[in-house]
C-alpha cells in the first residue's frame, strides 16, 4: 500500500511594532522641519549610533527599539534626538518627567505590555513633549488616565488597564487626536467627563468596548466614523445621543442589554452614513424602528425577536447582509412583505428560530439563505418560486421527509449550487434536485435507497455527500451515477454497504465508505475511476487476504489508501505455534 500525506502548516506573522502609526507619521510630518541643515542630520547619525542603549536597536531615522528585554526602568541615554521610541514588552514601572522632557522630538512613545500604574505615571510626564503624536500604553496597570496629555497628540491607547476615570483634558482640547482606543477597561458612567472631548471635534475612531457602561456617553465627536461600545451594560440610548453623528458608518452595540424601551423611533434616524450596525447579543423583542437607509450589515441574531412588521426593513434600501439567527421567529410572525423593496439583500441568515415551514415573500435576490435549525417539516411548490437568484440554500437540522418535499420546489432555481438537507428524516433520495448543483449534502439522515432518476441530469455536481445514513447496495439503482460527469468527492461513510458500490464515475477523486460492513474489495473495483486520489475503508470488515495489491497498482494518481481499522487474520501456522507457546508457558 501507498501512503503519501502532505502537511500544509500556515506561517503567522506577528509584527510587534506598531509600524501602521509609525509609517502615517513619516507620511503626515515629513516636511514638518523643512530647516534641518545636512550637517545636523549628520550630527544624529553619530549621535545615535554612540548613545543607543544597552540591548537596544537605534537607526538614523531616530527610530529606538528597546521591545521585550524585560526592562524595570526606563533606560539611560536614549538618544536626544529619537522621534520613535518602543519600549514594549517590558516590566517598567515608573516613568520619571524628566527622563522624557530631554526627547523633544519624540513623536511616538510605545509603552504597551509594561507594569505601569497611574501612581508610576506623575501629571506632569508628558508636559515636554510637544510633538507626541503617538501614545500606547494598552496593557498596563493604570487605574485613572493621565490628567494632561500633549495638544499634538493623533492616536491614544489605554486599552487592557483598570481605569476607573478619565478628565476633561485627557482626551480634551486636541484639534489634531483621531483615534482614541479603551477597551478593557473598567469605566462606567459616573467615570466620565461629560464634555471628554471637547474641543477634539476631529476624533474619528473610538473603542469603548468591554467596560461597565449603562448608557452611550454625551457630547460624541462629530467626526465619528467608527464606535465601538460592545460587551458594556448599555440600558438605554438617551434621545438624541446619535443625532449629530452623520458621519458614523460602523457602531457596535452587541452583548449589552438594551431592549426596544431604551430606544425610541429616531434612535438610529439621523445616522444617515451608517453601514455597519451590531445589535447582537441584546434583548430586543423586535426589530428597532426607524433604521438608516444606508445600512449595508445589520446583525440582530442573538435576541428575543419574535417578528417582522411589514415596513420595519424595507426602508433600508442597500441592505445586503441581514443576520436574524437564534431569535424566536415564527414563519407566520413575518409579514409576507418583510422584505418587500430590499433589491440589494443576498445573504439572510434565519437559522436556529421557530420556524415549522418556509417563510413567505423572501427577498427575491437572496443568494444565500440559511435556515437550518428550526421545524419546518415541509417544502411546498411555491416556498422558492420567486427566489431565482439563490446559490446557497442550507435546510438542515429541521423536521423534513422526502414525502414531504414537492418535486417542483426547486424548479425555478436555475443558479443553485449548494443544497444542504442533513440531519433531516429524509428515508429516500428526494426528486427533484436543481441541476446546476455543485454541492449536495444529505448527511444524518434515514436515507436507505437512491431511486432511478434523483440524481439524474446533474452533470455538474462535485461533491455528494451521503453519511450517516442506512443506504444499502441494493437499493441504489445501477444507472445512479452515470450523469454525475463531474463529481469528485462522493462520502458515503457510515452506512450499510457490504461492496464497493459499481459503476462510479470517472472523474471521482476522493471516495470515503470507512464504517461500512465490506468484506471484500474486488481487483476490479475501482476500473471506471481512475482518477481517484484518496480512498478510505477504514473500520469496514475487509479479511486481510480479500485485498490484492493489484487492486490499486492501476490508480497512478492515488495519495491516501486508508483500511486500518478492518479484520486481519494472520497464516494459520503461525496461530497455531502461538497457541502452542501460551500452553508451554501456562505450563
Amino acid at each position: 500500500m501507498y501512503l503519501n500525506f502532505l502537511f500544509l502548516f500556515p506561517v503567522l506573522w506577528l509584527l510587534m511594532l506598531n509600524s501602521s502609526g509609525i509609517q502615517g507619521q513619516d507620511n503626515e510630518d515629513s516636511n514638518e522641519f523643512p530647516d534641518h541643515s545636512p550637517k545636523l542630520l549628520n550630527h544624529q547619525d553619530i549621535s545615535l549610533a554612540q548613545d543607543c542603549p544597552k540591548k537596544c536597536t537605534c537607526t538614523s531615522e531616530g527610530i529606538v527599539d528597546c521591545g521585550g528585554f524585560s526592562l524595570k526602568e526606563f533606560p539611560m541615554n536614549v538618544p536626544e534626538m529619537t522621534s520613535h521610541l518602543s519600549l514594549q514588552n517590558n516590566q517598567i514601572e515608573t516613568i520619571i518627567p524628566e527622563q522624557l522632557a530631554r526627547l523633544p522630538w519624540l513623536e511616538t512613545l510605545n509603552l504597551q505590555n509594561n507594569r505601569l500604574t497611574s501612581k508610576g505615571l506623575p501629571e506632569n510626564t508628558f508636559d515636554q513633549l510637544e510633538n507626541l503624536n503617538y501614545l500606547y500604553l494598552a496593557n498596563n496597570q493604570l487605574t485613572i488616565a493621565p490628567k494632561f496629555l500633549p495638544q499634538t497628540l493623533i492616536s491614544v491607547d489605554f486599552a487592557a488597564n483598570n481605569l476607573t476615570k478619565i478628565y476633561d483634558l485627557t482626551f480634551g482640547q486636541k484639534p489634531n487626536l483621531r483615534s482614541v482606543y479603551l477597551h478593557n477597561n473598567k469605566l462606567d458612567d459616573a467615570g466620565l467627563p461629560e464634555n471628554m472631548f471637547n474641543g477634539s471635534d476631529n476624533v474619528e475612531i473610538l473603542i469603548m468596548s468591554s467596560n461597565f457602561l449603562k448608557y452611550v456617553p454625551k457630547n460624541l465627536p462629530r467626526a465619528l466614523y467608527k464606535l465601538h461600545l460592545k460587551n458594556n451594560k448599555l440600558e438605554k440610548i438617551p434621545t438624541g445621543a446619535f443625532n449629530e453623528l452623520s458621519d458614523l458608518r460602523e457602531l457596535y452595540l452587541q452583548n449589552n442589554k438594551l431592549n426596544n424601551e431604551g430606544m425610541d423611533n429616531e434612535t438610529f434616524w439621523k445616522l444617515s452614513s451608517l453601514e455597519y450596525l451590531d445589535l447582537s447579543s441584546n434583548n430586543l423583542s423586535q426589530i428597532p424602528p426607524g433604521l438608516p437607509r444606508n445600512i449595508v450589515l445589520l446583525h440582530l441574531e442573538k435576541n428575543a425577536i419574535r417578528s417582522i412588521g411589514n415596513d420595519v426593513l424595507t426602508q433600508i434600501k442597500h441592505l445586503e447582509y441581514l443576520l436574524l439567527h437564534n431569535n424566536k421567529l415564527k414563519a407566520r410572525e413575518i409579514h409576507p412583505l418583510a422584505f418587500h423593496g430590499l433589491k440589494k439583500l443576498h445573504t439572510v441568515h434565519l437559522y436556529n428560530n421557530l420556524l415549522e415551514k418556509i417563510p413567505s415573500g423572501l427577498p427575491r435576490r437572496v443568494k444565500t439563505l440559511m435556515i437550518l435549525y428550526n421545524q419546518i417539516s415541509e417544502i411546498g411548490r411555491e416556498d422558492f418560486a420567486t427566489t431565482y437568484f439563490m446559490e446557497e440554500l442550507n435546510l438542515s437540522y429541521n423536521k423534513i421527509t422526502s414525502s414531504q418535499i414537492h418535486r417542483e420546489s426547486f424548479r425555478k432555481l436555475k443558479l443553485l449550487k449548494s443544497l444542504d438537507f442533513s440531519g433531516n428524516k429524509l428515508r429516500t433520495m428526494p426528486y427533484g434536485f436543481p441541476k446546476n448543483l455543485q454541492s449536495l449534502k444529505l448527511k444524518m439522515n434515514l436515507i436507505s435507497s437512491i431511486p432511478k432518476g434523483t440524481l439524474s441530469g446533474m452533470t455538474k455536481l462535485q461533491e455528494l455527500y451521503l453519511s450517516a445514513n442506512k443506504l444499502k447496495n441494493n437499493l441504489i439503482h445501477s444507472g445512479s451515477w452515470r450523469d454525475l460527469t463531474s463529481l469528485k468527492i462522493l462520502d458515503m461513510a457510515a452506512n450499510h454497504l457490504t461492496s464497493i458500490p459499481s459503476g462510479l464515475p470517472e472523474t471521482l477523486e476522493y471516495l470515503y465508505l470507512q464504517s461500512n460492513k465490506i468484506s471484500i474489495v474486488p481487483e476490479d473495483a475501482f476500473d471506471s475511476t481512475p482518477n481517484i486520489k484518496g480512498i478510505y475503508l477504514r473500520f469496514n470488515k475487509i479479511a486481510f487476504n480479500a485485498v490484492k495489491e493489484s487492486t490499486f497498482q492501476r490508480l497512478k494518481h492515488l495519495q491516501v489508501l486508508d483500511i486500518e481499522g478492518n479484520f486481519e487474520f494472520s497464516d494459520p501456522l503461525k496461530n497455531e505455534d502461538h497457541s502452542q507457546e501460551e500452553m508451554e508457558e501456562e505450563d
